[in-house]
């Protein structure tokens, strides 16, 4: 097996280094996955030769941070860590309080772009539109990117477990099994964007975790991005109590289509109710994606946009039916047959 050991100063730079109850230590074991055992002046790395490499590296950068006058804290200590797990991407960088932030993706509209913006600027982004129109996408795309920059800790991405109008009836297998159908979409965007024994690692330590919205009741979530999809399907319960997950240095995105609301019976969308009572808010942003922002296949925006000239002719049939009913536009009030009376002010 390989070995390297780096030399440390003192005791303080130990304790700098890896901090509380070696916190810092547990983690890079955890992200490249090596042993590191930290022993009479220095630290010793054993494993496979490219992860000792890419471990000795982000140790001698937070060494040269610590040796500067800097003093980081332990959360500090741990960006520099994170950073150094993740191959770099090619993106462009987008500054944020001062960091680099890293996007695995570029918008291909102006709204896209705005959404992005708010992603960024606010702790709560809204983001509303058609499907096809990338906001699920963006949304975990951005959250990835969050993750590599080491300004948040862990992903979590969750969506209520509604079926599409129709009943799957008993699924099989553990719980992991059953609540898969549902969180599917969110591990197909996952998969664009990590290589797939990177994400494989990251879910198994609970760096990303994807769950159905109602395992989020009584938690709070703290140095995350929290992903809530598929919004409009939550009631407003449900809704309340997922954006009062968010906890310290968070940050959440919420999407949804109100055109495919799927919750049963007459129930109103949890979504449309936030839109309604949290606009105006400091930091809680809504970004309208439409019928242009859509980016699959072409014949999907003439579809939404068929599917849109359809509900607005029954809106409209609609109206005037209740038109046709409304009081004092007939004779006479009907019998219990259909027939109408005679008015009164035409007697046998």
């Amino acid at each position: 097996m390989n070995q390297r050991n780096i030399a440390l100063r003192d005791l303080d730079e130990e304790r700098t280094l890896f901090g509380s109850l070696d916190r810092n230590l547990h983690l890079l074991r955890k992200l490249y996955r090596i042993e590191a055992v930290s022993r009479g002046g220095s630290v010793r790395l054993s494993g496979e030769i490219d992860a000792i490499d890419d471990a000795a590296r982000v140790i001698e950068q937070a060494l040269d941070r610590i040796r500067n006058g800097r003093s980081p804290d332990e959360d500090e200590i741990e960006k520099i860590f994170r950073k150094g797990s993740i191959e770099p991407t090619q993106a462009t960088p987008i500054g944020e309080n001062g960091h680099v932030l890293r996007s695995p993706v570029e918008p291909r509209t102006p709204n896209q772009a705005k959404y992005l913006k708010a992603i960024k600027e606010s702790v709560v982004t809204f983001g509303l539109g058609p499907a096809g129109t990338g906001k699920s996408f963006l949304a975990v795309a951005m959250a990835v990117a969050y993750l590599r920059s080491g300004l948040y800790r862990r992903i979590v991405l969750c969506r209520p477990a509604v079926e599409a109008g129709e009943s799957l009836g008993f699924l099989p297998g553990d719980l992991a099994a059953k609540i898969n159908p549902y969180l599917r979409p969110l591990y197909d965007a996952l998969n664009e964007l990590l290589p797939r024994g990177q994400l494989k690692r990251y879910i198994e330590e609970d760096v990303i975790e994807i769950l159905p919205l109602a395992y989020m009741r009584g938690r709070t979530l703290d140095h995350a991005v929290i992903i809530l999809d598929e919004a409009q399907n939550c009631t407003n319960t449900q809704m309340k109590m997922a954006l009062t997950r968010l906890g310290n240095h968070s940050k959440m995105i919420v999407t949804g289509d109100l055109s495919q609301v799927d919750l049963p019976g007459s129930k109103p969308s949890g979504l449309h109710i936030a839109r309604r009572i949290l606009a105006g808010i400091d930091h809680v942003t809504f970004v309208n994606l439409s019928r242009s922002d859509i980016v699959r296949h072409p014949v999907v925006a003439e579809i939404v946009r068929a599917y849109g000239r359809e509900e607005e002719i029954g809106r409209q049939g609609q109206l005037r039916h209740q038109d046709d009913e409304a009081p004092g536009d007939h004779e006479g009030d009907a019998d219990q047959n259909g027939r109408r009376a005679r008015s009164d002010s035409h007697p046998r």
